[in-house]
């Protein structure tokens, strides 16, 4: 039999899964992110086409049956490509949010709790991050690496970092003023356990938040030094690179720009929309008033109606 503790837990997550899918944009927006990854997944087994083959005799062909989005200025199909394109878009977001959270997060926990002379010191070395622009700082990483995909990632980890790092160091400042931390500490607990034990999980819910739409926001910055020529180098079927190279047959081939620079839009539009989702289901104060009202999908009725 369920303990109260579990079930308090379990009726927690039915309720923040009850606001998330009650919400269309936030189902469409996972809906949209569900399609990417399984194309991301199976992209060999859908293409129909290899996306690295040259076919001169077919380039510059308008979409038809046999290349849904036509073919570029070597012939190869460009559905194959936009398919293909989605492991460089997903996987450099997923390393660089992963890579950003985990450092982000360490800095700012040290930062924050005690709040020593070395906390100050890794927030003021934060804060230098803060004085560039995000993007402008990334480029500059990204030449002075080198062009390539590995190095495009490096780049923009390490002006991710700060963001978290700010999040997690405010949050903690907050939070180390609760009795529960007062009393870890009349029990001389370790620092590090406090860390990990009663500060990070309180900031668990706005890391989330936060790293969703990071992600798109990851992938549109990883676009842009690709389509610079600082991200993923040709032959790589990267949607950026993909962009950047039909600048030049805009007038005679306006495929080969539209249909990866749509497929840039939906995963960036699904991203936002399900962290805008995520967000209203982690505020207390939304969920007192969304919590409550009647479900209006049929499906997630009948899920909520079985448990």
């Amino acid at each position: 039999m369920m303990d109260k503790k579990n079930r308090i837990r379990l009726d927690e997550a039915k309720r923040t899964f009850r606001i998330i899918f009650d919400s269309p944009l936030g189902t469409l927006g996972l809906i949209i992110i569900l399609i990417f990854v399984l194309i991301t997944i199976f992209a060999n087994v859908i293409a129909p086409h290899n996306p690295y083959e040259i076919d001169i005799f077919n380039k510059l062909q308008p979409p038809s049956k046999n290349h849904f989005f036509g073919t570029d200025q070597a012939g190869r199909d460009i559905f194959s490509r936009v398919l293909y394109g989605s492991r460089y878009s997903l996987f450099a977001g997923l390393i660089v949010v992963v890579i950003g959270v985990t450092v982000g997060t360490s800095v700012g926990l040290t930062s924050g709790y005690p709040g020593n002379k070395r906390g100050e010191l890794l927030m003021r070395v934060t804060d230098i991050f803060f004085a560039f622009p995000t993007l402008v700082l990334a480029i500059a990483l990204a030449a002075t690496m080198g062009p390539s995909f590995v190095n495009s990632m490096i780049a923009i980890s390490l002006v991710y970092w700060p963001k978290y790092a700010r999040l997690v160091y405010g949050q903690s400042l907050s939070i180390k003023e609760n009795d529960f931390i007062k009393f870890a500490e009349t029990l001389r607990e370790k620092k590090r356990k406090i860390r990990l034990k009663h500060i990070l999980p309180n900031c668990i819910s706005v890391l989330i938040v936060q790293a969703t739409l990071d992600f798109g926001e990851a992938i549109l910055f990883f676009a842009s030094l690709s389509f610079i020529g600082l991200g993923a180098q040709p032959p790589a079927p990267d949607w950026g690179a993909m962009v950047s190279i039909s600048r030049g047959y805009m007038m005679v081939s306006w495929w080969m720009a539209v249909f990866p620079g749509l497929a840039i839009f939906f995963v960036v539009m699904g991203f936002n929309l399900l962290g805008d989702s995520l967000r209203d289901a982690f505020d207390p104060q939304l969920r007192r008033l969304k919590a409550y009202k009647p479900l209006r999908f049929s499906l997630v009725k009948r899920i909520f109606k079985k448990n």
